[in-house]
């Protein structure tokens, strides 16, 4: 059994026995102190610099999961997408806890084909093997994003952050400090876990490396990714997310921010997000897609899309999905590898491993008569792209309105 590569909700039960632990008293005291720091090379003046000692270091690290060395590690290391001629505009983008800047392998060119300078970094702790992040320190994550939102910064004239999950509290932060920064692009941002135990984490991992550690055995499936990660990683989180609530909750965000958020999201707080993006995300060219039931009494700013399209094979939309393209060759409708560990029976995983149809969903989606992979796929994706630049570069006289439009039939 693997963990979910975020924070599963069946791991809410093995975390109840710090409930009771008197010893987590004593924790208090010592968070401070619990983490050494990660060695992952920071510090560079160029984006060139820091792309290259940062693929020098996961080349020297990284535990290869498949016997293409090469691909993956291009998949782990720093990225940049660049437009045609000299650019104005540029975003930065944060991946989310455990990932790596693959998890922008099609939004980045999508991006430079409309003009932006686009990079994703590498955040300390990932993209070698999960071991590196029991050492890792918020503070290692914001520096990170400090460093080379503030080169890019000084290349271009506007300047835009985007986060997904985690990376997203890493991008608000950052925003909040710095008010150059133009506006914000959040994919299903995890400002508040929907696991109602969250808050333990930081306890548990004094005492815990591990609530379960990887498996020899085996590998990772996907090799941009970690399958599981130690209690630290979600401490540090936790840590990320109480900063980005404590800085709504002082002062309303009031530059554009398009954010993405799924109904059935296994990861995150939705209702909590959906008042957040009411009440704190004040601006009024700001938009959030929302793929799921329309919610009645929200402002026109709120999109909603269905989560179920049986011509795709979905049940519902996924943490994760809504980043990647239905033509994505690894992700995509037609892949041969679908994320068949899904919370599903174990008769259902094995169906899906062997090779049976099945349809798309969530995290631990279970409906009679079907196998359920992860959704790693948005059949909106063109749409979503569209209505993400129209929140920068709204155009005169036209709205962002919530007309019915269908997605484009799946890919052959």
């Amino acid at each position: 059994m693997r963990l979910h590569y975020f924070w599963p909700k069946r791991a809410v039960a093995i975390l109840t026995y710090a409930v009771s632990s008197l010893a987590l008293l004593l924790a208090v005291s010592l968070l401070g102190c619990s983490a050494k720091g990660t060695s992952m090379p920071l510090g560079q003046t160029s984006f060139e610099a820091y792309r290259q000692e940062t693929e020098a270091f996961v080349q020297a690290n990284r535990t290869f999961v498949s016997q293409d060395r090469e691909y993956e590690l291009a998949n782990n290391s720093p990225r940049e997408w660049r437009p045609e001629g000299q650019p104005t505009k540029g975003i930065l983008f944060v991946h989310g806890l455990g990932d790596s800047p693959w998890s922008f392998t099609d939004l980045g060119p999508a991006l430079a084909a409309k003009g932006f300078l686009v990079r994703a970094i590498l955040l300390p702790g990932c993209g070698t093997n999960p071991a590196e992040m029991i050492d890792v320190r918020v503070e290692d994550w914001r520096r990170a994003v400090a460093e080379q939102a503030d080169i890019l910064g000084r290349e271009v004239d506007e300047l835009y952050l985007g986060g997904f999950s985690n990376g997203s509290n890493l991008a608000l932060e950052y925003a909040y400090a710095h008010p150059r920064v133009k506006g914000l692009i959040l994919f299903s941002p995890a400002v508040k876990s929907g696991v109602g135990l969250a808050f333990l984490a930081p306890l548990t991992s004094v005492f815990k490396d591990w609530i379960l550690k990887p498996d020899p055995g085996e590998p990772d499936k996907d090799s941009w990714r970690y399958a599981v990660v130690p209690t630290n990683a979600f401490a540090q989180y936790h840590y990320a997310s109480r900063t980005a609530r404590k800085l709504l909750s002082d002062k309303p965000f009031d530059r554009p921010v398009a954010m993405v958020l799924v109904e059935n999201d296994s990861v995150v707080d939705i209702p909590y997000m959906v008042r957040l993006f009411e009440e704190r995300f004040t601006n009024p060219t700001s938009r959030l897609i929302y793929y799921g039931q329309p919610i009645a009494g929200l402002s026109n700013r709120v999109l909603f899309r269905p989560d179920k399209l049986p011509e795709y094979r979905i049940s519902s939309f996924s943490h994760m999905g809504v980043m990647f393209a239905p033509n994505n060759p690894a992700y995509g409708f037609n892949t041969k590898s679908p994320l068949c560990q899904n919370g599903q029976s174990d008769e259902a995983t094995a169906r899906c491993l062997a090779g049976d149809e099945v349809w798309y969903s969530a995290w631990g989606l279970r409906e009679p008569n079907k196998i359920h992979a992860r959704l790693t796929f948005n059949p909106y994706f063109d749409w979503q792209l569209e209505t993400l630049l129209g929140v920068f570069s709204p155009v005169p006289g036209r709205a962002l309105t919530d007309a019915p439009i269908e997605p484009p039939p799946p890919p052959k």
